[in-house]
């Protein structure tokens, strides 16, 4: 059995995960009535789950591994609107230009422009581990900011990273928040994420918000960003109008994906 995360999971797999992360123990009865599915349904899913090293079988049920929550976090973000995060990422990358410094966040909405950069001349800085894999992959020059090692989100903070962000000058910062509301701007609920995100976003000439549709409205512990720290936000949905009216007093770039 492999203990080895392999990519963005079926939507009812999820489900069964973040259940399975808030409990530790699911029952197949109760899952099946939760999710509005046969129970044969539930076992077929715990069966690929458990496959997969995710899950280990108990009578009646699933258990989570002696493995980490905070592994598994990162696994359900990635598997979380792919779709809408792969246009986000196409819209950013039309803001880039070959010669162009590109910095980027630990989300999993940066890591998907980071597969597009392969396709323009440029240098990168990473800010995640797996940011560093996908550029290394791609044969795309990058710079990595180390640190201390964050792993919900793979990636780095505290002291080091705050002092190699504060000597490095990118011409774009893209990143992305866990929330969005006019009055709170762009937020999160990680506190040693945010420290790293500030410190990115004030080292960029230009800062470029990735927000998926899901994020408005949606307000997290802390701030990362005000409007006045941001010049161009994209998402894959109109975010509304009261949304609309504070960009456009902010003066900040509404960019909607295709």
């Amino acid at each position: 059995m492999s203990n080895e995360v392999t990519g963005p999971l079926p939507g009812r797999q999820q489900d069964i995960l973040r259940r399975a992360l808030t409990h530790n123990v699911v029952r197949i009865k109760d899952l099946a009535a939760e999710l509005g599915v046969h129970e044969m349904t539930v076992r077929r899913d715990i069966d690929a789950l458990c496959e997969q090293g995710r899950l280990q079988r108990v009578h009646g049920g699933a258990q989570m591994l002696e493995r980490t929550a905070e592994e598994l976090s990162q696994t359900l973000r990635a598997g979380q609107n792919v779709e809408a995060k792969e246009r986000i990422a196409r819209a950013a990358l039309g803001l880039i230009q070959d010669g162009d410094t590109v910095a980027l966040d630990a989300s999993t909405t940066s890591l998907a422009l980071a597969r597009l950069l392969p396709t323009r001349k440029v240098q990168a800085i990473a800010c995640s581990l797996d940011a560093a894999n996908v550029l290394a992959a791609g044969g795309v020059p990058f710079l990595m900011v180390g640190g201390n090692f964050h792993a919900p989100a793979r990636s780095f903070v505290g002291a080091f990273f705050l002092d190699t962000l504060a000597r490095l000058h990118p011409d774009l910062v893209f990143f992305s928040a866990k929330g969005y509301a006019p009055g709170a701007g762009f937020t999160d609920p990680h506190l040693p994420e945010v420290g790293s995100k500030q410190a990115l976003i004030r080292s960029g000439s230009s800062v470029v918000a990735l927000l998926d549709h899901s994020k408005f409205g949606r307000r997290a512990l802390a701030t990362i960003a005000t409007h006045a720290d941001v010049n161009t936000l994209i998402t894959d949905a109109d975010p509304g109008d009261d949304t609309r009216a504070q960009l456009d007093t902010d003066d900040i770039q509404l960019i909607l994906a295709p």
